[in-house]
């Protein structure tokens, strides 16, 4: 029996060779300085970019490091997060924005999202806190009723290019003494508008910003990167000690640190990329303007697809994805695909669905759908439901 030939890619999810062949000459100058130089590992290119990049985002200080899930995961252990805490977080976001939380054995308070946005609720961040918290024993954060466990942070996720309503959240930490932390791995570019009116890059309003530069998101190095954002010159200390080993100087090392670094190259790729990305940013709110456009001009819009993204008041979209709802998700899919254009389901389950179950002895822990890890996690109003999204 022959077997059925896939259809040829005419479309693809992601073309980077076509960013590439504008910016190639570029980039083979700033990786040839790095090899000439050989110095590969924390030097001056990662210490520049370290630079440019805080300036770009109007925060004072920017620290590289190997990814953006490392990028989460040090700024919530340089808050001394661990067992017996917990975290406000989304549950539709990427596994990582989780699975740092209960790495350090704290808890994740899932908080649901709004329908339209996708991004955190921040009505029911309020509604959480002050229904089902009370003022811890030492006056420093809240308790959750129902757990005991200390809520020490929120964690909003920009999603998909579009900011959360970030004003709301501020006003809500400063009143219960809550640390922020943004995950920004989707957003590199988005804005948000402050309590005071103020509009200011998302990653720099929290009290610390985690970026990741894997190579599909708004700001993509050719590898894995990452970048914590803060406004905080201890911090930012803690962060570089946490990210070498915990190491301070030479063999001193003050805490159990990860070995997560940014290096020379992709600091040289960053730079550069820098450069062009208001650009790039125009461009894809410009093209999210024709598809909003031609959607409309169709008459699917309202009929075989629900929502396009647009973003909501007070809240500003870079378009890293372009991602719809529509009626028949699979059926779409697949017919995108007979005609050779590639999409992609984001995201087929929340991640407060998606835990790490206990493992047998000497085993490793096995990716289940339903289990929940050690700390038991909280769910606030449907929190449950699922919200697939077709990407094209």
């Amino acid at each position: 029996m022959t077997k059925e030939k896939a259809p040829s890619i005419k479309v693809p999810l992601l073309d980077l060779k076509a960013q590439y062949q504008r910016i190639g000459a570029e980039i083979r100058r700033a990786i040839d300085e790095v090899l000439e130089s050989q110095q590969f590992i924390l030097g001056k290119t990662v210490r520049r970019f370290e630079e440019e990049a805080a300036a770009h985002l109007g925060c004072r200080h920017a620290v590289g490091v190997a990814s953006g899930s490392d990028a989460l995961l040090l700024s919530l252990m340089a808050l001394g997060i661990g067992p017996g805490d917990a975290v406000i977080v989304p549950p539709f976001t990427f596994f990582s924005t989780v699975s740092c939380i209960t790495r350090l054995g704290a808890t994740p308070i899932f908080v649901d999202i709004g329908p339209q946005s996708c991004l955190m609720d921040e009505k029911k961040v309020e509604a959480l806190l002050a229904e089902r918290c009370k003022p811890a024993p030492d006056g420093q954060g809240l308790t959750e009723s129902r757990s005991g466990r200390r809520i020490k942070a929120i964690l909003p996720v920009h999603l998909f290019g579009q900011s959360c309503l970030m004003a709301p959240l501020v006003t809500l930490a400063q009143r219960y003494r809550l640390r922020i932390i943004e995950d920004v791995a989707q957003a590199f570019g988005a804005r948000a508008p402050l309590p005071r009116g103020e509009a200011k890059y998302a990653g720099a309003i929290g009290d610390f910003g985690g970026f990741s530069f894997f190579p599909t998101k708004t700001l993509g190095a050719m590898g894995d990167g990452g970048l914590v954002a803060t406004n905080r010159q201890d911090w930012a200390e803690k962060i570089r000690i946490l990210r070498h080993h915990g190491e301070s100087s030479k063999y001193r090392h003050e805490a159990i640190g990860l070995n997560s670094r940014l290096d020379e190259i992709q600091a040289a790729v960053l730079s550069v990329k820098l450069r062009h990305l208001d650009q790039w940013v125009g461009e894809r709110i410009e093209r999210a303007r024709l598809y909003l456009e031609l959607f409309s001009a169709t008459g699917l819009l309202g009929d075989r697809i629900l929502r396009v993204p647009t973003p909501d008041a007070g809240r500003s979209h870079v378009f890293n994805y372009y991602v719809i709802h529509v009626q028949e998700r699979d059926g779409l899919k697949n017919f995108l695909s007979q005609q050779g254009i590639q999409t992609e389901v984001y995201y087929p389950a929340p991640a407060a669905l998606l835990c790490l179950s206990r493992p047998p002895a000497g085993r490793f822990s096995q990716l289940r759908a339903g289990r929940r890890p050690g700390p038991r996690p909280s769910y606030l109003s449907g929190a449950r439901t699922r919200a697939a999204r077709v990407r094209g």
